[in-house]
């Protein structure tokens, strides 16, 4: 039995898990098929990356709609687009991912199976954005509406009442005060395709590295990586 066969048996317990049942299971199907697997599996011609394209969209748009009905109409607009940025990231789309315990699922090529650990994040956070637009396209923007805020309620909320620190700005006060010298931070990787790229990123002082992290732009993997510093730092 190869990878397609084995998820068409399993749909139901997927289903189950995401809490939505298809129309057309296909979508489903394309959705965790990861172009590494077909490239090792010639009889598959479909992977999920249009499906991500799609649902990336899709999320930006469920997500702005909440903030802009659900916060104060006093709010600014540039706290509106920040705030939207952190609920579609990289990070939170992982954790959306993670939190459905969906990842077994994903069909993957043995190349990228033994990579454990790299690119892992972007591969996720794709996922998510796959689910997303299969959703979509099998049954509208009301069913993608329904899966994203049955699943997730509790971490949008979440993330909206804890607004994010500068990270940056703490860590470089720090620097300074203690060591006279400014952190520097350095793209260590790059990955995804360019509508979706994922930076990894870590802050060096002088030739030490202080810490890393990845987001889906170098801004927001800088502050990952000098919250990681902070945290390090304090453990020190």
């Amino acid at each position: 039995m190869n990878g397609i066969e084995q998820l068409l048996k399993e749909l139901p317990e997927l289903e189950s898990m995401l809490g939505y049942k298809f129309h057309d299971s296909l979508l489903l199907v394309m959705a965790f098929t990861h172009r590494s697997y077909i490239n090792e599996n010639r009889t598959v011609t479909q992977h999920n990356e249009r499906l991500e394209f799609l649902g990336d969209s899709v999320l930006g748009l469920l997500i702005s709609e909440y903030l802009y009905t659900h916060l104060p109409q006093e709010t600014p607009e540039g706290d509106l687009s920040s705030l939207r940025s952190r609920l579609v990231d990289a990070a939170s789309c992982i954790a959306y991912v993670l939190k459905l315990q969906v990842e077994k699922f994903l069909l993957l090529g043995k190349g990228e199976k033994r990579n454990d650990g790299r690119g892992r994040e972007s591969i996720l956070s794709d996922l998510f954005e796959a689910i997303i637009g299969a959703v979509y396209l099998d049954g509208g923007i009301e069913a993608a509406r329904k899966f994203l805020f049955s699943n997730f309620s509790s971490e949008i909320s979440s993330l909206i009442e804890n607004p994010l620190h500068n990270w940056k700005a703490l860590l470089q006060d720090h620097c300074q005060k203690k060591f006279q010298q400014a952190p520097k931070y350095q793209v260590l990787e790059e990955t995804g395709p360019d509508h979706s790229k994922l930076f990894k990123i870590a802050v060096f002082l002088g030739e030490e590295q202080l810490g890393s992290g990845s987001g889906s732009s170098k801004k927001e993997a800088q502050q990952a990586a000098a919250a990681d510093a902070l945290a390090r730092i304090s453990t020190r």
